[in-house]
């Protein structure tokens, strides 16, 4: 295990192209599902700008109470390339370096210790509070091997696949 800095290994909102005006998927704030790493829809809109992402990519909400509720999706959803938009209000995590697996961003994003850190680091009027990147961007962390970044991804990822059918079911049934 190897004591990294989130900077050195994660790209924040990295540079991505829409055309003004061109149609794309936007991701709005209440597309995403609370405590989910699931996205929930996307809108076809004309893009005037947001930050962009696209497969692999992990977007965590910045700002008062999206964060402090969970907002934090993986995205796989998107065509292969394809690029889509969302708010803002996303900050967009993507690896720098192929040391660090896409959906373990995810994982550890979502971590309390992450998430407390994000929460702390928020500043602005009480109603519209915002991440301070530049504290994220510092942060320390152990990252495992990339053979053990597998074998937390596909335990984790069980357990959401679980989550994910048992809240279909309950859907259902309140239907």
């Amino acid at each position: 295990m190897t004591t990294v800095q989130f900077n050195d290994v994660i790209d924040v909102n990295p540079k991505e192209t829409i055309k003004k005006g061109a149609l794309s998927k936007k991701l709005p704030m209440d597309g995403v599902e609370t405590f989910t790493k699931y996205i929930k829809a996307y809108e076809i809109t004309k893009f005037t700008g947001g930050v962009k992402f696209r497969n692999g990519d992990t977007l965590m909400a910045r700002i008062t109470p999206s964060l402090e509720n969970g907002k934090t999706a993986y995205v796989d959803t998107l065509h292969q390339g394809e690029v889509a938009v969302g708010s803002t209000e996303f900050l967009v995590f993507r690896p720098k370096k192929d040391i660090i697996l896409n959906e373990y961003i995810y994982y550890l994003a979502t971590t309390p210790e992450f998430r407390d850190l994000a929460i702390k680091s928020m500043t602005g009027t009480s109603g519209r509070q915002r991440v301070q990147t530049d504290l994220l961007l510092g942060y320390e962390f152990n990252l495992p091997s990339l053979d053990t970044q597998r074998k937390i991804i596909t335990l984790l990822d069980g357990m959401d696949s679980k989550i994910k059918l048992n809240k279909g079911i309950n859907d259902n049934l309140a239907a």
